[in-house]
C-alpha cells in the first residue's frame, strides 16, 4: 500500500470463477458494495478491456458531497477472467484517472481476494483537494465481506 493505493486481502471460501462473475457484473457490484453510493445499473456484465456501463450513484452515504443522484460511465481498463479486473471511472463528462480493482488467486480452500483503490494517475488538482481516496479502506474491506457472505451461501 502506498499513500496514492490502498489494498485490502481477504481469503474467500469460494473458486474465482464463482467470483469473478460477481465482480464482474454491474448488479453484482451493487449487491455487494458496502459504501452504499452505488445504486443501480441497467447493464449486463462486461467482458472485455473497453466495455463500459452506466452505474447510478448517491454520495449521501459517503456524506462528503451534496451531488444528489448522479450517474457515472465505467469503462474496463483490466479484464482477465477469473484472474483480475479494473475499471476507470468518468463523472461528469470528466475521466478521473483513478482505477479501482479485484485480483484473484487460488488458495487454500478457495481464493484470496484483493480488492484495490489506485488514484496515483489523477491530476494534481483533484490530489490537492484531499477527496481520495472516495471509498475508504474500511469499506473495500467490508464489500469483500458481503463478497463473501454472497458467494458462500
Amino acid at each position: 500500500m502506498t499513500e496514492q493505493r490502498i489494498e485490502v486481502s481477504r481469503p474467500i471460501r469460494a473458486d474465482r470463477h464463482t467470483i469473478f462473475e460477481v465482480v464482474r457484473d454491474p448488479k453484482g457490484q451493487v449487491a455487494i458494495d458496502a459504501s452504499g453510493s452505488l445504486m443501480g445499473s441497467d447493464d449486463p456484465p462486461v467482458s472485455a478491456v473497453g466495455d463500459t456501463f452506466v452505474m447510478h450513484m448517491d454520495r449521501e452515504a459517503i456524506h462528503d458531497f451534496d451531488l444528489g443522484l448522479y450517474d457515472v460511465t465505467v469503462e474496463i481498463t483490466t479484464f482477465v477472467p477469473d484472474e483480475e479486473i479494473a475499471w476507470t471511472i468518468s463523472a461528469m463528462d470528466r475521466r478521473i484517472g483513478h482505477i479501482y480493482g479485484y485480483r484473484l488467486e487460488d488458495a487454500e480452500g478457495g481464493t484470496l481476494v484483493t480488492s484495490y483503490c489506485d488514484w496515483s494517475a489523477i491530476p494534481e488538482e483533484y490530489k490537492a483537494s484531499g477527496v481520495f481516496p472516495v471509498i475508504p479502506e474500511s469499506a473495500l474491506r467490508a464489500t469483500l465481506g458481503i463478497l463473501a457472505r454472497t458467494v458462500q451461501s
